[in-house]
């Protein structure tokens, strides 16, 4: 009977448009919540079919459907580590419970941002329980990423806020300037002078001591230098002994041409530099290249040592972190270094949608959303990783507001059709009286 198709519509309808409701809801709910993505309700209608001239009305039914894919602004705050992502992609992040229950492998999750502090136990973690996980850094800072397609080399991101750390130098580049006018005949042959400092496997300070004494010749100019470098760990003793000499022509003149070893580690035209080994072990100094300006140069009358860099630090304290674009994560000391400890990636898979919703702003990968990929931030389809930020909800009160208006009178309309075929069905009761 065709009547009671429409009391059936009726029903569903109500169904469809309390489920709406729901989801409006929810979404009103959490117009304040950070990260969160808004549930959207889409209406199906529903075909019973007809026959004979009558007409049988199939109802309507709903499905929600999480837009994860929605973004929602980013706001400023003064938390270093209120990270969010300016664009596509998602920080990896596990569960607290299970990386203190000693999980070898905790589950990897999905959030697109969180306001991230250090708990006791030094992980980098949000009020809800969420670790951020990255790839640890090796001690010279470089980091050795992990496999892309699993999460099996990712860790939780932990450090200890006050620990003393210092860095030992292993890299020193020289930039001098030696006066051409010392090679000449009748010079005085002054031995020129100068000190680097550098830091040892404990954290200490030590210096090197380099010499540059001048070849005089007794006509014309030699254009060559005697560098000899001592070491203030090993005692003051010699580690290097190197002869320099250096280009006179029209079009390379003040260059160097070539660099012999008298004892230390051989001259690497490929690459500039010498190798000495200090008390602490080897140490790579650079020249700089045959023919090039950017290392040592002979002009002009002046002794100028005008660039000495080096890697290493002093024994610091850690006094705060930051995490940069491309997600590394940096921590900074009194000493004034700054070093990476962990480099997070962010997560991306084909269909944002199709990802299964947690708790918490969490999202696990599904057989609707593909197969996930770390990539590096800011990388592939990927954005940057936003520090002092946060993601404001994805809801629009004020568009809810009007969908909410739209389901509570479709809602009543729907009721309006129960009571109707109530009443039809009521006045066929009425034919036996």
């Amino acid at each position: 009977m065709t009547i009671s198709s429409a009391l059936n519509a009726g029903v569903s309808g109500l169904s469809a448009n309390a489920s709406s409701l729901a989801a409006i809801s929810d979404n009103i709910a959490n117009s304040s919540t950070s990260g969160y993505k808004r549930v959207e309700t889409d209406f199906q209608s529903m075909v019973v079919g007809s026959s004979g001239g009558r007409y049988s009305a199939g109802g309507v039914s709903a499905s929600n459907m999480r837009l994860i894919d929605q973004r929602g602004p980013l706001v400023g705050t003064n938390n270093s580590t209120d990270l969010a992502v300016s664009g596509r992609g998602m920080l990896p992040v596990a569960s607290l419970t299970e990386i203190e229950g000693n999980n070898g492998s905790p589950t990897m999750m999905m959030t697109s941002t969180g306001s991230f502090r250090t708990n006791a136990e030094g992980y980098l973690t949000t009020s809800s329980g969420l670790v951020l996980l990255g790839w640890p850094a090796n001690p010279d800072g470089t980091v050795s990423d992990g496999p892309r397609d699993t999460a099996e080399g990712l860790e939780p991101v932990q450090y200890n806020m006050n620990q003393l750390t210092g860095e030992p130098t292993t890299t020193v580049s020289l930039g001098v300037n030696l006066p051409a006018t010392d090679t000449e005949a009748g010079s005085a042959g002054t031995v020129r002078n100068m000190t680097v400092e550098y830091y040892d496997n404990l954290g200490s300070s030590q210096t090197l001591g380099i010499t540059y004494t001048p070849t005089v010749p007794g006509t014309g100019t030699s254009n060559e230098w005697t560098m000899q470098i001592t070491d203030s760990a090993s005692g003051g003793a010699v580690i290097g002994e190197y002869t320099m000499t250096f280009n006179d022509s029209r079009t390379a003149g003040g260059s160097l041409a070539s660099v012999t070893a008298v004892s230390g580690g051989a001259y690497d035209g490929t690459t500039g530099s010498v190798v000495v080994n200090v008390d602490g072990g080897p140490m790579e100094i650079n020249l700089g290249m045959i023919g090039e300006s950017d290392g040592f140069t002979q002009l002009s009358d002046t002794f100028a040592p005008a660039s000495v860099t080096k890697d290493g630090s002093e024994v610091g304290t850690m006094v705060g972190v930051e995490v940069d674009p491309q997600g590394y994560v940096r921590a900074n000391y009194d000493s004034g270094a700054s070093r990476v400890i962990f480099k997070v990636p962010l997560v991306d898979v084909p269909n944002l949608n199709g990802l299964k919703s947690l708790d918490n702003q969490t999202y696990l990968p599904s057989s609707d959303s593909g197969s996930y990929f770390l990539w590096d931030a800011g990388d592939g389809p990927t954005g940057e990783v936003a520090s002092y930020a946060q993601e404001e909800s994805a809801t629009d009160v004020a568009t809810e507001l009007t969908d909410m208006i739209k389901t509570q009178r479709a809602y009543s309309s729907n009721a309006k059709v129960i009571q109707t075929v109530d009443e039809m069905l009521q006045e066929t009761t009425n034919i036996k009286r």
